[in-house]
Formats: structure tokens, C-alpha cells, sequence
């Protein structure tokens, strides 16, 4: 048996140590080689049947492109970098090869390799890619993780390989996608391997509202990242950015994430996902010649979502935890889970804040009250702050007000939106129980719609009642809005509250 070597092509300027780091199993790149876009190109054929890859030269006149197979075989590219970047990552092209390639040229100046294999409309996913994803990666040495380009058909199929192979994918680039029910139905295992996905899409291109409108919901709703550039006025075509600058840095920033270890205090049986916020920014990208809406973690940012179990309590707990945790670990105890829209908590999450939302067993109306004497126990005993922001909206708040009024000197302040004050922590009626909390000095903080059908008989009892007693309640009324939304659009002075509350 022959011993593989790298061959000795100069044009490569490849580090045999570098470009070998997975060991000896590289096979030596055939002599015969074009170029595209000034980097060496490979073109190899498949034989469907025995999914043999064999050096292939390229037909003259094809250039830069590369033509439909003959039948029973599959065209195979592989371009290569100047120089390898650290772990061999490299991009997939889904279809459409050599169209608006701008994306991949950047790559292949990042390090990145470029692959394809034949793709059209009966030419789809299937035996042959899985076959060409074994021999990039465990003949050519490249990384186990490649980034999926796809455009128009291309994204459909990229998406295809990828839910059958979610662990096998490091992100995906789609621009103006198709989609099928299959995909949508497969989402969830995409989400559940925490792959990032960036969509391009045109305002008025026909395939978004059926395609990257439903695959956004549903990701974000699995707790995966999706983040979305949509290009004011502009249609299917032309596909990607004159300046791809955004998508390759998604893809580089993707492509280098590394798996980071759950905090201590989830304890073993975890299961994570990812939150982040609905804000939409309006930005004008003059190279485009028009504005981009742009939302989604890879221009916000989002946090670790982890939901854990603890000895004893009936329900999970959930945390969300900041990119970096601001000094004295401060944190949020709140019913019900966080809406994407709730502004005031994406913005404590941005200053450093832990959300924890308390847990509701699975057997009752509600949640109890020695259960969430067992949560805060449990994060003061891991260093958080022995006094933490008691929220919640609707029935939620009151849920917050029992848990503070049964325990008034652990609470730094109440926030509470469009409340509704009655629990299932307390029995006792909480309008007539305020007492401890304004003996403590708690400071409340009211955030209401002035047509919400609660507002008379819960806020404005408190703001009258709680002054009387020696505490302090601050109440902002939106005009015109009734029961939801619940979070106002600017949180600034929800935030300014809430930390002001931390000092006292």
C-alpha cells in the first residue's frame, strides 16, 4: 500500500504541517489544475453508482464555471487557499456555482477552502454529497464543520444535507432560500446543535414570506440563532452584497465558535438554547444602494438560555445568562418565561444581568412557595446577589409581589408590568399585605397601559396605598395601549430604576 504524501506543488504555498495536522490520511491533490478567481482549482468526477472521485480535467471554455455532468456522474470542485487557516474550515456551495461568488473569494483570503458538487434541479442532496463530504473531510483533511452558501435552490438544498447532518454543519449562509415542509420539520435538530443561520433576503423577492419569514419563527422558537439582512426594494435577484464584508464575517465568527462550558450552577441535566431580542435596525449600506433591516444575535448579541432541574423542586428553572456578568452577579427572580419583545430584560441582559425565572410544577395551578424559597437559595449558595429584582407582567407580577412580601429584606426592588395581584404563592390578599415591603424600603415600579382593564383596581390601589405606608412607587401609564404589549418600547428608565435600586 502506497503511504499518502502531500504532493509538492508550489503554486500551492501550503505548510505540509499545517495542511496535515489531522495526521497522515491526506491524499496528494492530482498535477492537473486550473484557476478560479486566481486560486488553484480541482475538479474531480463521481460515479453515482460507486461514488468513486476521480481527477477530472476541467473542459476548455468553461473558465470560471463548470457545465451539468454526464449522466450517472457528479462535477466535484475543491479550490484552494494561498495559506490554510487554523483547522482547514472551508465553504459549500449548495448550487449555483461561480454565482455572485464574492462571498468565497473573501473566504479563500481567509484561509478557507471552496467546495462544490453538482447541484440542479434533479441533481439534489443525497448519497453523492455525503460521499464528497467523507473524502473533503477525512482524505483532504478539512474540517468536519463546513459553511453551507446557498442561494435561491441552493439554500433549500444546503438546508436539506443540513438537518440530516445537524452535527456536521457550522453555520449556514442562505440568500433568498426555497424551503419545503420537510425542513421545517427538521428545524428543531438544526437548533438543538446550536448552528447559526444568516438569511439575505429582498423585501419583495416572492420566497420570503413562505420560506425565511417561517424558518425565523420557528428557529427562534426552537431557541436557535437566525438573524436576517432584508434589502429594502429589492427582489429574488441579484443574490448576496457587492460588499460581503457582513456575511463573511458571520461565517468566520461562526466557523471559529468553540463550545463553552454551562455554568456550575445548571448542574448536569441541562438542556440549552439560545435567546436573544426582536429589535430591528434600518441601516443604509450605500454599496447596496439601498437601506437593510438587520435583527437577530449576530448583530445584538444573545444569551445562553439554560433550563435545569433541582433535587426536590417540581419544574424546571430557567436562566438566561449575559455575554459577561456585571460585578456582584445582579439578577432578575421572575414568573413566566421571558418574551423575545420584553425590552426591559434584553436590556438588563446587555448590563450584566441574570434573568432566572422561578419554576411551576407540572401538578398544580401555580407556583410554590417553598419552591421558590429552594431557587434563590440555590443562587445565593453560587454568588449571586442576596438581593434581586422580584419582575413580572400580568398575573406573573403578582407571583413576584408574594414571593417578595413573604420575604421583603431579600429584594432589591419590584418591577412589574400591567399587574395583576393575586397569587398562587400566597393565599393572603396582596393589596392588603403591602406593609413589609415598604417597612423594607422596597421601591416598586409600575409600567401600565391606561386601557388595560386591570389598571384601576390593582396599580392605582397601590399608588394610592403604598405612599401611606412610607414606600416608594414610581408608575408610567402608555396612553392608548391596553392589557399587552406589556414591555414598553424604551426600557431606559425601567433600567435606570432597576439599578438605582441595587445601591440603596
Amino acid at each position: 500500500m502506497i503511504r499518502p504524501v502531500l504532493f509538492a506543488c508550489a503554486a500551492l504555498a501550503l505548510v505540509a504541517s499545517s495542511w496535515t495536522a489531522r495526521g497522515e490520511e491526506a491524499s496528494p491533490l492530482p498535477r492537473e489544475k486550473t484557476t478560479w478567481h486566481g486560486f488553484d482549482r480541482y475538479d474531480f468526477v463521481m460515479d453515482e453508482e460507486t461514488l468513486a472521485i476521480t481527477p477530472f480535467k476541467a473542459p476548455e471554455g468553461e473558465n470560471d464555471g463548470v457545465r451539468d455532468p454526464a449522466k450517472g456522474q457528479r462535477r466535484c470542485i475543491l479550490v484552494m487557499p494561498k495559506e490554510a487557516a487554523e483547522g482547514h474550515p472551508w465553504s459549500w456551495r449548495g448550487c449555483y456555482w461561480n454565482h455572485q461568488p464574492q462571498t468565497e473569494m473573501a473566504l479563500l483570503q481567509h484561509g478557507f477552502c471552496v467546495a462544490y458538487i453538482s447541484a440542479n434541479q434533479t441533481l439534489r442532496p443525497g448519497k453523492e454529497w455525503d460521499a464528497w463530504y467523507a473524502w473533503l473531510t477525512e482524505k483532504q483533511g478539512l474540517s468536519p464543520k463546513p459553511a453551507f452558501i446557498g442561494m435561491s435552490r441552493g439554500g433549500q438544498y444546503a438546508y436539506l444535507w443540513a438537518t440530516a447532518h445537524p452535527d456536521k454543519v457550522s453555520c449556514i449562509y442562505a440568500d433568498n432560500p426555497a424551503s419545503d415542509r420537510e425542513i421545517f420539520s427538521k428545524l428543531v435538530d438544526l437548533a438543538a446543535h446550536d448552528v447559526p443561520l444568516l438569511h439575505v433576503c429582498g423585501s419583495i423577492d416572492p420566497l420570503y414570506p413562505d420560506c425565511t419569514a417561517v424558518i425565523e419563527n420557528v428557529y427562534q422558537q426552537f431557541g436557535g440563532r437566525i438573524s436576517v439582512m432584508i434589502k429594502e426594494g429589492y427582489g429574488h435577484h441579484p443574490h448576496s452584497l457587492r460588499d460581503p464584508k457582513p456575511i463573511v464575517d458571520f461565517i468566520l465568527q461562526s466557523s471559529q465558535e468553540k463550545d463553552s462550558a454551562a455554568p456550575a450552577f445548571v448542574g448536569t441535566k441541562v438542556r440549552k438554547t439560545a435567546f436573544y431580542g426582536t429589535e430591528s435596525t434600518y441601516q443604509e449600506f450605500p454599496k447596496e444602494e439601498t437601506y437593510i433591516t438587520c435583527r437577530g444575535p449576530f448583530f445584538t448579541g444573545s444569551a445562553a438560555r439554560y433550563q435545569f432541574e433541582l433535587p426536590g423542586v417540581e419544574g424546571f428553572v430557567t436562566v438566561l445568562v449575559p455575554q459577561t456578568a456585571a460585578p456582584g452577579n445582579p439578577w432578575v427572580f421572575r414568573a413566566g418565561y421571558v418574551r423575545r419583545d420584553a425590552t426591559v430584560d434584553v436590556a438588563l441582559l446587555a448590563k450584566g444581568f441574570h434573568i432566572v425565572v422561578g419554576p411551576v410544577p407540572y401538578n398544580a395551578d401555580g407556583p410554590k412557595l417553598a419552591a421558590w424559597n429552594v431557587v434563590y437559595q440555590h443562587f445565593i449558595e453560587n454568588g449571586f446577589s442576596p438581593k434581586p429584582v422580584l419582575e413580572g407582567e400580568g398575573e406573573g407580577a403578582g407571583e413576584a409581589y408574594a414571593w417578595a412580601i413573604a420575604n421583603p429584606v431579600k429584594v432589591s426592588c419590584i418591577y412589574a408590568e400591567n399587574p395583576i395581584l393575586r397569587s398562587h404563592l400566597s393565599s393572603a390578599p396582596l393589596l392588603d399585605n403591602l406593609a413589609p415591603l415598604a417597612k423594607a424600603g422596597v421601591p416598586l415600579f409600575h409600567a401600565c397601559g391606561s386601557l388595560d382593564p386591570w389598571l384601576r383596581d390593582n396599580t392605582r390601589i397601590v399608588e394610592q396605598r403604598y405612599p401611606q405606608l412610607g414606600g416608594k412607587v414610581t408608575v408610567v401609564i402608555h396612553e392608548g395601549q391596553g392589557h399587552t404589549p406589556f414591555a414598553p418600547k424604551d426600557p431606559q428608565a425601567v433600567v435606570d430604576f432597576i439599578t438605582k435600586s441595587l445601591t440603596r
